[in-house]
């Protein structure tokens, strides 16, 4: 790893509560600094992305629920997340979307030296977003990427053949929860000091999905875009996910209001 420099540690505001989620109220250069921080510690660390999909899951998932608590950080990417937390009292800076994230790691990672390593994808598609990526950031060092499609009997080979390459940064671009279980597992073993799933930012990268437009990311409906790209993937999970996102919203608006009438008594 080389650096010139120690990072400088930023302030750093206590986790606020959204729905049982413990998140940090950081926005995407404060994130990005804490992830250089992270980085120099020397010790494996990961990074979870929160959205309605994933604050439901957490309710039902005891192991992603631990997952996530023991995380070194806990971003906000879902609107519907940011708007809870200010309904209930405890506001969030804004979205940090994991694929800016990511970016914002790389460009992190291109400017201190950073060994970065993908694992994920599809394997022309990783191929094409490996390209992009070199051409995009030129000074990367981007040391190793195998595709995601590997039986359980091959995670240890893996861990350790990542191992191998010294990377600091790991991306896993897997879905949910699988490169939540997989980090957790089997990060520390690979040598890297941050771990973080970045889902389909791959494909976007090559090329294979798009984002939405600025517009529909700044008023919040970047899922909506999604579900359109791909409904029969999406669509179940939008309705089941959003609908009991929704009703624990409301359940809680009424249990702190409740909370509140009797205080002021």
């Amino acid at each position: 790893m080389q650096t010139s420099r120690t990072a400088p540690k930023t302030e750093r505001p206590h986790r606020v509560d959204v729905l049982g989620c413990s998140v940090d109220p950081l926005d995407i250069p404060a994130t990005v600094a804490r992830c250089d921080e992270i980085i120099q510690s020397g010790r494996f660390s990961q990074q979870v992305s929160i959205n309605a999909a994933k604050v439901t899951a957490l309710q039902n998932d005891n192991r992603l629920r631990e997952i996530a608590q023991q995380c070194g950080l806990v971003s906000v990417d879902g609107q519907s997340v940011v708007w809870a937390s200010k309904l209930l009292g405890t506001p969030v800076p804004g979205r940090v979307p994991g694929i800016d994230l990511m970016f914002g790691v790389l460009a992190l990672a291109e400017r201190r030296g950073y060994r970065v390593y993908i694992l994920g994808a599809r394997q022309r598609v990783l191929d094409a977003a490996v390209k992009e990526l070199q051409q995009r950031y030129p000074r990367l060092n981007l040391c190793g990427w195998h595709h995601g499609y590997f039986s359980e009997n091959e995670e240890e080979t893996i861990a350790e053949d990542i191992r191998r390459t010294s990377p600091n940064i790991l991306l896993a671009a897997m879905s949910s929860p699988r490169k939540e279980y997989w980090l957790a597992e089997y990060g520390p073993r690979t040598g890297a000091q941050f771990g973080m799933g970045v889902g389909g930012s791959i494909d976007v990268v090559a090329g294979v999905t798009h984002r939405a437009p600025e517009w529909m990311q700044q008023v919040g409906l970047e899922w909506l875009y999604r579900l359109i790209q791909e409904p029969r993937r999406l669509g179940r999970r939008y309705a089941v996910s959003n609908t009991q996102f929704l009703a624990m919203l409301a359940a809680e608006l009424v249990r702190t209001r409740a909370v509140r009438r009797r205080r002021a008594v």
